[in-house]
């Protein structure tokens, strides 16, 4: 904070010195004229003003002779080196703070995913503050010839942060939909690894101090379910948003990478990490559907672009898999569409990377939030369990 103000006190003063010295150029040519600036100073007003409205009419009328406005703007580019100078110390500035601003990117994306407003809905998300129990019919059509259209796949399948921005070459249906998921399954050893970046989120119901009531229970679920289901699948539980014993998110995406990327190299089994989390909204919104007869949770899933609105690519935080990620969501999120619609909500696209550039298929799913039960939640991840053994075996 204190470089930028000195910073903007260089800059004001560059800028006034740099006004001060084309007047004092203006002022000493206009004395050198001698009696006829007048006339020469109404002579250039009329020319600017035939340059502006009268294009034509001046390039037939120029002279070859040079006026007070060639005179000073000669004696002004003399001056240019000093702003040249000015620039690459602003430029060096910027590099300098460019660590800053990657700390403040890194605390935001280690804080909830999501950005909600003063209701608690995801922005551009329909109203969820009423429990929808009631049995849920499709309500998008999923063939690839809507899913073409760039605008129909933009508005019914995903939520866009103001932070970030997505185009047509990546939400493409034919490219998204054409990548395979598939783990190999004629091989031994985990094919996936469930975490929790944020390890100790809660539910309505939940015990304080019982992870088996917390996200990390529900992961514990989903983790077992899987194997049940021939998925070998392993759990880590390791903490990652505790720091000195209080809560602190701070560096969670950074600590929680680092583990995972260990246990890759202890597990190269494993194709498929689900970064499970819960979300969180304003204490009146409800995520909960029927499905099956239980309450459920809903679920949604989280993609980071790497990608700022303001200035574009993120380069320092990289993630050569973004399409596959993109890939992964969307076909989770039609499998549901089309067999349990009502039970996710619209894919969420930010700006960071969520640590999803360590993997290929990698999921980052919000599934309900502090409102839900314990309950809700259980039943969300056997609808989940269900999807990922659709998408990931075709079965």
């Amino acid at each position: 904070m204190k470089r930028s103000v000195r910073r903007n006190l260089r800059q004001a003063g560059t800028a006034a010195s740099a006004v001060l010295f084309i007047v004092f150029l203006i002022c000493t040519g206009l004395a050198e004229d001698g009696g006829g600036w007048i006339y020469h100073l109404q002579k250039q007003i009329l020319n600017t003003s035939q340059e502006m409205y009268m294009p034509v009419l001046t390039w037939v009328n120029r002279t070859p002779g040079k006026g007070p406005g060639e005179w000073i703007r000669e004696k002004a580019l003399a001056w240019i080196p000093l702003i040249s100078y000015a620039e690459d110390q602003e430029t060096y500035d910027s590099s300098i703070e460019d660590e800053e601003t990657l700390a403040k990117i890194l605390e935001a994306q280690a804080n909830d995913e999501n950005a909600v407003d003063e209701n608690g809905n995801l922005i551009g998300e329909p109203d969820e503050s009423e429990a929808d129990t009631a049995a849920v019919s499709p309500t998008v059509d999923t063939s690839i010839k809507k899913l073409r259209d760039f605008e129909y796949l933009l508005s019914n399948f995903y939520t866009v942060d103001s932070s970030t921005m997505i185009g047509s070459d990546q939400l493409n249906a034919d490219d998204l939909l054409g990548r395979s998921m598939k783990i190999d399954t004629s091989t031994d050893g985990p094919k996936v690894l469930i975490y929790h970046t944020h390890s100790q989120e809660e539910f309505a119901d939940s015990t304080p101090g019982d992870t088996a009531t917390s996200i990390v229970g529900v992961g514990e679920y989903l983790t077992e379910l899987l194997n049940k289901r021939g998925i070998e699948t392993i759990h880590d539980t390791g903490v990652y948003d505790i720091i000195n014993g209080k809560l602190d998110r701070s560096n969670a995406y950074e600590y929680a990478g680092a583990a995972v990327e260990k246990i890759l190299e202890e597990n190269p089994t494993v194709e498929v990490l689900i970064d499970l989390h819960r979300d969180g909204v304003a204490e009146g919104t409800r995520l909960v559907t029927e499905i099956n007869g239980k309450p459920t949770a809903k679920i949604m899933f989280f993609n980071g672009l790497s990608r700022s609105r303001t200035n574009g690519n993120i380069d320092y935080l990289p993630n050569p898999y973004i399409q596959d990620n993109l890939a992964f969501s969307l076909q989770m999120q039609i499998n549901a569409e089309e067999n349990y619609p009502g039970f996710v909500r619209h894919i969420y696209l930010r700006a960071y990377r969520y640590n999803l550039h360590l993997m290929p298929k990698s999921l980052l799913v919000e599934a309900g939030a502090q409102t839900n039960t314990v309950e809700e939640m259980m039943n969300a991840m056997e609808v989940l369990a269900d999807m990922l053994e659709d998408v990931l075996t075709g079965e």
